[in-house]
């Protein structure tokens, strides 16, 4: 299991430490946008942000950081292998063009993005395998501090670990109410991988259940801070993304509040929204 060690980290199974809420720049464009939103998250006080190969903005991300000025060994930074690349020599060759976009020594976290791309679908496991190597390889030379993987179902994660030499620290899905993956969850519990929520507020279409907007009237938050604050006492990592300041301050502000027991479950029992995202065997890329 993970272990949360204070109200602002978590404690990964080799323990390295990561923040507990991470800033998310899916959608966000890159260059100027990207550049001034990284840079207002860790000025509001964020020290883990989180992008990707194919969010095409690792450059912008890497420039935000070195604008707000943040020492880079205070921050923990997020990184992912895109589909289109798999196999072991490939995969440091890709870890090595992230680092240069984010103009960087080293990462905090590298995941692989999507557990069974159309480019290797008939042979993921054995190309997921031969990747793993290479993250592998890269965590024990000391390019990264902690590797895991994005959008991978208990099928995939056994399928990975029947060669792994490391268990994934971090498995990043989908979830949020109404979407919590229970059989997902807890095989990740089960193994000590940490969950990490991406779209936490539903792709936004959280924002205006009416459930949630009585609570969020009941402790005098946002509809968001409620589903984060929620996700967060389900010992989960939120990663919000917002490029409004005002937004991306609000969305770290979870730590003084606490959303009661019978509140807690009344949120688990909703299906006010499904899936937002792709189906991790079926996508379409």
């Amino acid at each position: 299991m993970n272990e949360k060690i204070s109200e602002n980290t978590y404690t990964l199974h080799n323990q390295v430490e990561i923040p507990c809420v991470g800033f998310g720049t899916w959608q966000v464009p890159d260059g100027e946008t990207a550049a001034n939103a990284v840079m207002h998250a860790i000025e509001a006080g964020y020290t883990h942000i989180d992008t990707a190969v194919v969010y095409h903005n690792e450059i912008g991300v890497g420039a935000g950081i070195r604008m707000s000025g943040a020492a880079r060994e205070k921050l923990f930074v997020t990184s992912k292998l895109w589909n289109d690349v798999r196999g072991y020599d490939e995969t440091l060759k890709e870890f090595g063009n992230s680092l240069k976009r984010l103009n960087m020594d080293y990462l905090d976290l590298f995941l692989i993005h999507w557990p069974r791309p159309i480019a290797f679908r008939d042979n993921y496991e054995e190309v997921n395998r031969e990747t793993w190597r290479a993250f592998e390889h890269l965590l024990n030379e000391g390019y990264v501090r902690a590797i895991g993987v994005s959008n991978f179902l208990p099928k995939h994660l056994k399928a990975l670990l029947k060669s792994a030499e490391v268990v994934p620290m971090i498995d990043q899905i989908e979830f949020h109410p109404g979407w919590m993956q229970p059989e997902t969850v807890s095989f990740c519990e089960e193994h000590g991988i940490l969950v990490e929520a991406w779209s936490p507020l539903g792709s936004g279409k959280l924002l205006s259940d009416p459930a949630l907007v009585t609570l969020a009237e009941k402790y005098n938050r946002s509809t968001a801070q409620i589903c984060l604050r929620w996700c967060l006492q389900k010992g989960k990592l939120p990663l919000p993304k917002s490029t409004t300041p005002s937004r991306i301050e609000e969305n770290l502000r979870l730590f003084d509040f606490q959303i009661s027991k019978e509140d807690s479950d009344l949120i688990d029992g909703l299906a006010c929204v499904g899936r937002t995202g792709s189906d991790p065997d079926n996508a379409k890329f």
